[in-house]
């Protein structure tokens, strides 16, 4: 993806990069990266822009607007999209890839703007708002206008944990069931299944990387940073390839439901005992 990502600094006192940092994929995708200096999750979030609404895929891990500009970059972002296709009544979704505070505390930056819908992370609300059902093989459509997207019911590390394909860009957005870090299985034969759906959907659509909200790992095979790690400068890309996926789900086959840490060369998996 050609792109370097914020990733701390050796002293978060004297920190310079942006609070949040915003990368155009294309015209109509936006990527961005909270900063460690904030939180150390440093958590990716996802802007999709259709010809009706945009999607934002998760606020982040902060709530004050004064650490972290999540309302006002939004809507600089939107109206730098509007400034380019004008579109009366423009619209916002806001999902999440699941229901952990990382990624749901910049909810209440959103509550109140006009034309935005905030969907609760809890997965009673995302089923019902997506279409989702008991039966998890059968994924959802979300219209954006122009822009489909695909949600797949992703338990495992969380129960409300839904992965979203969008077609215009190829991205697999897999939140944190699959990403360059510590992969923690809440579920074992949850996230064996979810696996096993999503490299089968990945053998039938046009995926062009696999991406998830964080990155943990090195450059350095089987290395990853220490939980709390505010300084990574030796990060892998955040995209990952469906060849990466099977290799996860080689990996959760030899591991099975055995607790503990297991380490492999581009991710761990990190069972609940």
């Amino acid at each position: 993806m050609q792109v370097r990502w914020i990733h701390g600094s050796e002293s978060a006192k004297h920190n310079t990069d942006p609070d949040l940092q915003v990368h155009w994929h294309d015209d109509a995708t936006v990527i961005l990266r909270q900063n460690k200096a904030i939180n150390y999750e440093a958590p990716f979030l996802f802007l999709l822009f259709g010809d009706e609404r945009a999607l934002l895929l998760d606020t982040g891990a902060t709530a004050d607007a004064a650490l972290f500009p999540l309302r006002s970059t939004v809507d600089a972002l939107v109206g730098q999209w509007l400034h380019r296709h004008p579109h009366a009544g423009y619209e916002l979704l806001v999902l999440h890839t699941h229901s952990h505070g990382d990624h749901v505390a910049g909810d209440g930056q959103l509550a109140d703007r006009p034309r935005t819908t905030v969907v609760s992370a809890d997965r009673g609300s995302v089923y019902r708002h997506l279409g989702l059902t008991a039966d998890l093989d059968c994924s959802a459509r979300l219209d954006l206008g122009g822009r489909v997207v695909d949600c797949i019911a992703s338990p495992g590390h969380d129960a409300a944990a839904v992965t979203y394909f969008d077609a215009h860009s190829g991205f697999l957005l897999t939140g944190d069931t699959v990403y360059p870090g510590r992969l923690y299985v809440e579920d074992p034969a949850a996230y064996a299944l979810t696996i096993d759906r999503l490299v089968a959907f990945a053998d039938t659509h046009p995926v062009s990387h696999v991406l998830g909200c964080h990155i943990e790992m090195s450059t350095t095979p089987g290395e990853d940073y220490p939980v709390r790690t505010t300084f990574q400068p030796d990060e892998p890309p955040l995209e990952m390839t469906v060849e990466q996926l099977r290799d996860v789900r080689r990996a959760v086959a030899e591991v099975g439901d055995r607790p503990g840490r297991h380490v492999f060369d581009d991710f761990v998996l990190q069972l609940d005992g």
